[in-house]
């Protein structure tokens, strides 16, 4: 298996150049970043997580900018996004910064992709949240079409455009490998449809893990695979690696510079223990 960290990256946080190189030195192999466009005054979406919304969802740096200079301090790393909010997104600007990103970093980006929980957000950028998984679905066709085209066109019931140029295009191919976050029956149904990889959460059984393992091979798609995201310090990587997935990600506090790097010495630690 590979192993990464995914993480909040915030003005508060250790710089995304920083972490990246120290990533790399510590022979960690992803680097994944969280995002908001911002969180509104009133909402009434409660949390995952229960309780009051963490204070780095409100600090999140714009994830291709910072993806961008982590990638000019390392060589190496696979730089991702768990997720971003595509269906809140325009698809033409998002078309264009993942591209570019994949250009200049010589071929390192994993896009990850989720429908996102905060209703009020969507509401704020136009999005029906009962819609944005359809919106979603379409967003992701159209990206491909664009990447893959020279004239590129989309005719969907939520996105529709003429033959358009959009350069440049990815330096992978046939484009960056697109990862579909969630575990629901729509999020499954997307992966099998659209996704290259899938981002299931570390709370997710083992035995789900290898039921959808079995059921994409099923489905002709025993090329998708696995990255579980949000694993801790303590995470049974044995149990990880016997469920066929291929990449493991840590949950990585955002915290300053010293704390951060303390952190990923005792995560290296431990990946090294149980891997010997």
């Amino acid at each position: 298996m590979k192993f990464g960290v995914n993480t909040f990256v915030t003005d508060e946080s250790i710089r995304p150049d920083t972490l990246g190189r120290a990533l790399e030195e510590r022979g960690f192999e992803t680097l994944l970043v969280t995002e908001h466009s911002h969180i509104p005054v009133k909402r009434e979406t409660p949390w995952s997580g229960g309780g009051e919304l963490p204070r780095e969802y409100y600090r999140t740096y714009d994830p291709f900018v910072a993806l961008a200079l982590a990638s000019a301090a390392t060589t190496t790393l696979t730089l991702g996004t768990a997720v971003a909010l595509l269906a809140q997104r325009d698809v033409f600007q998002t078309a264009k910064e993942v591209a570019t990103l994949d250009v200049l970093s010589g071929g390192r980006v994993l896009f990850g992709v989720g429908a996102g929980w905060n209703r009020e957000e969507m509401r704020n950028h136009g999005v029906d949240p009962h819609r944005r998984g359809p919106l979603l679905n379409e967003k992701i066709a159209a990206l491909k079409a664009i990447w893959t085209s020279e004239e590129a066109e989309f005719h969907g019931e939520h996105l529709d455009f003429a033959p358009v140029y959009s350069w440049p295009k990815p330096a992978q191919h046939p484009h960056p490998p697109i990862a579909i976050g969630g575990e629901s029956k729509a999020a499954l149904d997307r992966l099998a449809r659209y996704g290259d990889e899938w981002l299931p959460r570390a709370k997710t059984p083992p035995a789900e893990l290898r039921r959808v393992a079995s059921w994409l091979a099923d489905t002709g798609r025993a090329d998708v695979r696995i990255t579980l995201c949000g694993a801790a310090l303590d995470s049974d990587l044995a149990a990880y690696a016997e469920s066929e997935v291929d990449r493991v990600t840590f949950t990585l506090p955002p915290q300053p510079e010293r704390e951060t790097l303390q952190y990923l010495d005792k995560l290296a630690d431990h990946i090294e223990r149980q891997t010997r």
